[in-house]
């Protein structure tokens, strides 16, 4: 089958995928899931879905074409239905967001892919339709994955006729037709032409924009045809549309924009070929790079950048970001120069630069912040994402985190079910924070204003200036959407911004049904804000110190002096930064009040004992508290005894055991324990570290009524450390570690354990003769370190062999202390001579 669709022609023959239609219709009689893997330019968006409306299987029913991006869902819609001779909205037609040309004769809908998932919980079956056509799927986008996973566990439990047909550009077609249970692969050639390509000599960090408008200038002197000039986003197309502008470009130049909030007559003014005679060169951001057919185009200037959504934890939401774009979509957009003759695709970068470019660009659902599609899994009731078909599984850790927030909104139920809050904000098709806020302000009777604020937080900041020196304060931006146009309009105010922002209001407000609200009240956007984001609510730390504590456990603080950083109270909208106290861009101040009326429910009031360090004390109060913030506090008359030993032992864990009344004879027991400990495992470890780590075992018992450190000397430590010890080993101390040993002398003396690994016993060396070999304890284990004194009581030797001392060492001693001390008692043979604690033994009674 061969279709001629006249304006689908291209350079004077039909369009490539016309050739795979014989190959896709076989397949998709026979199989419920296909692939069709075509290049851009081959016509799969606008020739597959009239190609399949008379189809067997399809009985009458309505096909579901999903496109990425509201353009190219109203570009493919309008081509479709010029090819029939219609208008949008009879065979062919289009649903979007605010947005929406379908009639009852409607066979195919082109539609944006959130509104397939919105489509999907109204009715999971999909009565009425036959195919659902996913177009473009390789951009990976986080509502396709979404709808696809929900479209095939429709097919799989409700719906066994259902087909689905990828189609895809670039994807790895083999992963993808083995997610679909090995689905047959369908190829169609593409149409294109040569196309030289051009790179940037070396690298350079001009703005972009500026190197886009030099290689127009060139390109429009040297080449023919129209450009086609890929920038990142609106700004970089402004700027470079004024430096065009104001350049002396040949006559027969006329510059277009392209992108997505430009309004839908400029967009088809750039879509449609120039006139005879003139030449025109498109703006576009990565809006172009697929589904869309621009006439004329010979010439791409690649910038190599797009803004991709990504999950921005500071302001938790997605926020678009510019970014390299991979291999995949640099040789797409250099194809749009080769659809109809020979083209040129001018690089603005290096060659080098190109080979560091990721294959495909990431998967949105890798990046992206997951809330609203925990909100989506929610409803859809798949309690485990497992047991849906992915091509990249939601990560595990974003999702949980998308959930938490849910909760926290009220969405979602201790159980993670779907709340009657939860199906109002899902029924709105926004974020969840805005939506929460949305749905506040329209029952509070302000919808303009949660609109606006909604508006302010999706769009771009309408502020110039450089991040940390703009005004934070988010209620001088709702102002200024009260302002009229006039040059009285602050110098630093986006008027463009403020435009978009304004239309964005609008929309919201269509979505709410509340059109006629105008009145903005400023003062409402503290509470507002602070239901959009509640683990974002903060109190000053000091009085206009600027540094703020979040309730989620963060610090922030401002750059620099501002007047919001008077409040007590904040919301904080968007934070720069990830140390220890991020940088505040955005936030609105909220009173105490407004907390206390609107979060009572999310309010924990608690009875808190804890160690004050500064005090040195337990301190017991009642406490008010949202998330980390202390919102209230009053002493606590009758603290439980457990919550003040707990608190107490916190205390000690930060003082560390030197704060107990420890004496010289209980750092000694320690010892002696520690040394049979060393010796026999089954004594129990009471070193510090030790200690320290088992405070709630052996110390709390003895806590009672002791409350701050002065109460310490109180302890009776003795008995508290004696009760490690088992009643067998408390009677076995002393006997195995005595304090003392006495000596032949017949003096008890102090045996010292700390004074190294080994125990001491210091004594004189008279008072040892008779002794023949060295001291044991320990059950005979350990032998006593011996320091003999002189009678000055001086160390002379240091031994734990007395018997080698005697017979090798003592002679000589004994010269030296007979001159030193010639009256005391030296004699020749030690072992045989009398001890004694005097000058010389007592002479015996005859």
């Amino acid at each position: 089958m061969v279709l001629d669709c006249g304006p689908m022609k291209a350079a004077g023959t039909t369009l490539p995928v016309a050739t795979a239609l014989p190959d896709l219709l076989a397949a998709l009689a026979d199989r419920n899931r296909v692939l069709l893997q075509a290049p851009p330019g081959a016509g799969k968006s606008t020739v597959v879905p009239l190609a399949l409306l008379d189809a067997p299987w399809l009985a009458g029913r309505r096909i579901l074409v999903l496109e990425p991006r509201r353009l190219a869902a109203r570009a493919v819609a309008a081509r479709m239905a010029t090819s029939l001779g219609e208008v949008v909205g009879d065979t062919v037609g289009y649903r979007m967001r605010l947005d929406t040309r379908i009639s009852k004769r409607t066979r195919i809908e082109v539609v944006t892919e959130g509104i397939l998932t919105r489509q999907l919980q109204h009715d999971p079956a999909l009565e009425n339709t036959g195919l659902v056509i996913f177009d473009e799927f390789h951009e990976r986008s986080l509502h396709a994955d979404t709808g696809l996973a929900f479209v095939l566990d429709a097919q799989r439990h409700l719906r066994t006729d259902l087909r689905v047909l990828v189609m895809s550009a670039t994807l790895d077609s083999a992963a993808l037709a083995r997610l679909l249970d090995n689905a047959p692969v369908i190829s169609a050639p593409g149409l294109s032409f040569p196309v030289s390509t051009r790179y940037l000599e070396r690298a350079t960090s001009a703005p972009v924009d500026r190197l886009a408008v030099t290689a127009i200038r060139h390109a429009i002197a040297a080449e023919s045809g129209d450009l086609l000039v890929f920038l990142p986003g609106i700004a970089e197309i402004r700027r470079a549309d004024k430096a065009l502008k104001d350049a002396d470009l040949p006559a027969n130049v006329r510059i277009h924009c392209l992108y997505g909030d430009l309004g839908r007559e400029a967009q088809d003014l750039a879509l449609k070929p120039a006139p005879p005679g003139q030449r025109k060169v498109v703006l576009a951001t990565n809006i172009a790079e697929t589904s869309l057919t621009i006439e004329g185009v010979r010439v791409v200037i690649d910038s190599g950048l797009e803004r991709r959504a990504r999950f921005d934890p500071r302001s938790g939401m997605s926020r678009l970001t510019t970014a390299r774009i991979s291999l995949a979509s640099a040789d797409q957009r250099r194809g749009r120069a080769g659809r109809l003759a020979p083209g040129v695709c001018i690089r603005l970068w290096t060659e080098s630069e190109h080979r560091t470019l990721l294959p495909h660009t990431p998967p949105e659902i890798a990046t992206a912040d997951l809330s609203s599609l925990a909100l989506e899994l929610a409803s859809w009731g798949a309690r485990d994402t497992a047991a849906l078909t992915w091509l990249t599984p939601p990560p595990p850790g974003a999702l949980a985190q998308g959930q938490e927030l849910l909760r926290t909104l009220g969405a979602l139920d201790t159980d993670d079910r779907l709340t009657p809050r939860g199906l109002d904000m899902l029924a709105l098709g926004t974020h969840p924070r805005l939506a929460r806020m949305l749905l506040a302000a329209r029952a509070s009777g302000i919808s303009a204003t949660g609109c606006a604020l909604a508006a302010l937080l999706s769009e771009r900041d309408p502020l110039r200036g450089r991040p940390g020196e703009r005004d934070p304060d988010l209620r001088t931006r709702l102002e200024l959407l009260v302002h009229d146009d006039s040059a009285s309009m602050p110098a630093e105010v986006d008027r463009n911004t403020i435009h978009s922002v304004r239309r964005s209001a609008a929309a919201f407000s269509r979505q709410l049904g509340t059109d006629g609200d105008t009145h903005l009240a400023v003062d409402e956007v503290g509470w507002l804000l602070a239901l959009a984001y509640p683990d974002r609510i903060a109190r000053s730390r000091e009085p206009d110190s600027g540094r703020y504590l979040l309730s989620n456990g963060r610090g922030a603080g401002f750059a620099g002096p501002t007047a919001l950083s008077k409040a007590e109270f904040l919301v904080v909208a968007d934070l720069e930064g990830s140390g220890k106290d991020a940088r505040i861009e955005l936030a609105a101040a909220v009173t105490a009040a407004e907390i206390n009326e609107h979060f009572a429910d999310a309010m924990m009031v608690t009875a808190d004992v804890r160690w004050d360090s500064g005090l040195q004390s337990v301190v017991a109060s009642r406490e008010h508290r949202l998330g980390a913030l202390l919102l209230a506090s009053a002493p606590l008359d009758t603290p439980g005894a457990d919550q003040l030993t707990a608190a107490m032992l916190t205390g000690l864990r930060d003082l560390g055991l030197r704060a107990l009344p420890w004496t010289t004879e209980l750092r000694q027991w320690q010892a002696r324990v520690m040394l049979l400990k060393a010796l026999d495992p089954a004594w129990p470890d009471v070193s510090d570290d030790s200690l320290l780590a088992t405070l709630d075992s052996w110390l709390a018992p003895w806590l009672t009524g002791i409350t701050r450190t002065s109460h310490l000397a109180q302890l009776d430590l003795r008995a508290a450390l004696q009760s490690r010890l088992s009643w067998p080993q408390q009677t076995q101390l002393d006997a195995l570690a005595p304090t003392h040993l006495t000596v032949p002398s017949g003096s008890r003396v102090a045996l010292d354990y700390l004074d190294g690994p080994t125990p001491s016993l210091s004594v004189r060396l008279q008072e040892v003769f008779g002794l023949e070999t060295t001291p044991r304890i320990a059950g005979g284990q350990t032998a006593v370190l011996l320091k003999l004194l002189s009678p000055a009581r001086r160390p002379i030797q240091v031994t734990r062999d007395l018997q080698s001392f005697w017979h090798t060492t003592y002679h000589e001693v004994r010269k030296e202390l007979k001159g030193r001390y010639p009256r005391h008692y030296w004699p020749e043979d030690p072992l045989q001579a009398e001890p004694t604690r005097r000058l010389k033994p007592r002479p015996q009674r005859r």
